[in-house]
């Protein structure tokens, strides 16, 4: 069961192409109180509290100051979602929203949201000749990032070491709508990220496509990047166990990207200021992707730290996991990714953590990137000679 209540729109905060954020007054009830903007369960019986919400035009129809509309207010109320927003589900007063383009692919299926978007690969599109014919990725550089909070360091470092054009290929194991990420928003708008496609169910993206493969395809060939990033949307789900988590499933994009003949590099998920001991150092979820779920070798994209305590944490745990003998682990500084993020005015953030509180998690997102964008641009090999921690890769 879902938890709907009602709300009155008192003013927009904040537009960004598919997303439009708005605060309600919502009407309190038996039912419990609402999260207030302040956070955590505010309100009282019978009582009205002011929200954040997040309304999908193309799924709601406009909205204003003043609408009466109806919300979701499940997540917040649990104490859960991203942002611990409420979702608008109708505006009261709309009717006969029209479906707008040609498309025929339907996202959201079977749900009374249901949406047809024109994908990449269907008849009508003017990619799909291109996509058909398609056989090989023709050894694009594909960056899969274990979390979304990853993606503009891994970008921003593509970027930063050369490459022209950089696509991120949005995955379904969290968000689906892809106009619920500010981070990509801005780094369209900041002119790093050039092209957005939303795969599976997830939708929004400039390119829509019907799974990951014609996802990474459509990054490739119809959006001409020459690096792909690949993963979640925000809103990642974890269960406190081996295999119950988003990024575990996601992982299988770099199997994907090794059948499409890409170069599959992988950003390691990396903190020593997470308190939760499962994911301090290397995270167990990274260990298990790479030993378990990437059936190919791949680029392990190791960051470049100058504390010889960290390195020595990060390089043990990526060989008591087997990842040495499995895959090419190359070290690489990210600290590029992060200089380019700054001078674009990007500041990344993940779980309220930012660079200053957990610089190793963000220097690992930004190697992945910085190796990608060496390997699209021609520059030095990301194979080398001798042991690991002789194959360094340096701007």
């Amino acid at each position: 069961m879902i938890r709907l209540r009602r709300g009155t729109v008192i003013e927009v905060v904040g537009e960004r192409p598919g997303a439009v954020e708005v605060t309600v007054e919502v009407g309190g009830d038996a039912g419990g109180g609402e999260g207030g903007l302040g956070g955590g369960e505010g309100g009282s019986e019978g009582g009205r509290t002011l929200a954040r919400a997040i309304a999908y035009p193309s799924l709601t129809g406009p909205i204003r100051p003043g609408d009466q509309v109806l919300l979701n207010t499940t997540a917040a109320w649990l104490g859960l979602g991203t942002g611990g927003m409420h979702f608008v589900i109708s505006v009261e007063g709309t009717s006969g929203l029209e479906a707008e383009g040609a498309g025929r692919t339907m996202k959201l299926r079977y749900t009374p949201h249901q949406v047809p978007v024109l994908a990449a690969e269907e008849e009508g599109s003017p990619h799909r000749a291109a996509l058909e014919q398609a056989s090989t990725l023709g050894g694009t550089p594909v960056v899969w990032v274990p979390l979304h909070s990853m993606v503009g360091p891994a970008v921003a470092g593509a970027k930063a070491a050369g490459a022209a054009r950089v696509a991120y290929a949005m995955t379904d194991g969290a968000a689906l709508p892809s106009a619920l990420s500010r981070l990509t928003a801005a780094l369209r708008s900041s002119e790093l990220l050039d092209s957005v496609v939303s795969c599976g169910q997830a939708f929004g993206g400039d390119l829509e496509a019907v799974n990951v493969f014609t996802g990474l395809l459509a990054g490739g060939i119809a959006a001409g990047a020459d690096v792909i990033v690949v993963g979640d949307g925000p809103g990642n789900t974890g269960t406190n166990t081996i295999w119950g988590a988003s990024d575990i499933e996601s992982a299988m994009s770099l199997n994907a990207a090794a059948i499409l003949g890409g170069r599959a590099v992988a950003a390691l998920r990396i903190s020593f200021a997470d308190l939760r001991e499962r994911h301090r150092g290397v995270s167990h979820h990274s260990v298990t992707a790479l030993s378990r779920v990437a059936l190919a070798p791949v680029h392990v994209a190791v960051p470049s730290v100058r504390d010889d305590e960290v390195r020595q944490a990060i390089w043990s745990a990526l060989r008591d996991g087997g990842l040495e003998e499995k895959h090419q682990l190359v070290e690489v500084t990210g600290q590029p990714a992060l200089d380019l993020l700054a001078d674009r005015g990007i500041q990344p953030e993940s779980m309220g953590r930012g660079v200053a509180e957990d610089p190793v998690f963000f220097l690992a997102a930004g190697a992945a990137g910085v190796l990608a964008g060496r390997m699209a641009a021609g520059g030095q090999s990301s194979r080398g000679e001798g042991t690991p921690e002789n194959k360094q890769l340096e701007l």
